[in-house]
């Protein structure tokens, strides 16, 4: 059984945000922080995990990403702020946790 993570990531509390989708959270988001992949997060330094969450279905959290891109603006400040209202960064947690994050 595999997880998929549908993840947010930003510069800086309320800055730009990055929304997308993977199966190994931990090294997709080392790769965002280290700058191992050109584009977006790279050209506007956006390496702060703010958000994610789980689905074991590849084509629902390809969906999610997808409906989540096409939310407002504020409505992803929201959705953040509700579990995460300091935008803390929680990718020291998931790292210090020793394994992917899991379901619920």
């Amino acid at each position: 059984m595999k997880t998929f993570f549908v993840y947010i990531l930003a510069n800086a509390k309320n800055g730009t945000l990055y929304i997308g989708v993977t199966n190994d959270l931990i090294r997709r988001v080392y790769e965002h922080r280290n700058n191992s992949i050109e584009g977006f997060t790279k050209k506007y330094s956006i390496h702060t995990l703010v958000y994610f969450e789980t689905t074991e279905d590849i084509h629902s959290a390809l969906r999610r990403e997808k409906n989540l891109k096409a939310w407002k603006r504020e409505w992803k400040i929201r959705l953040i702020e509700e579990s995460n209202p300091g935008w803390k960064d929680l990718y020291p947690d998931i790292v210090d946790s020793g394994s992917q994050p899991s379901l619920g």
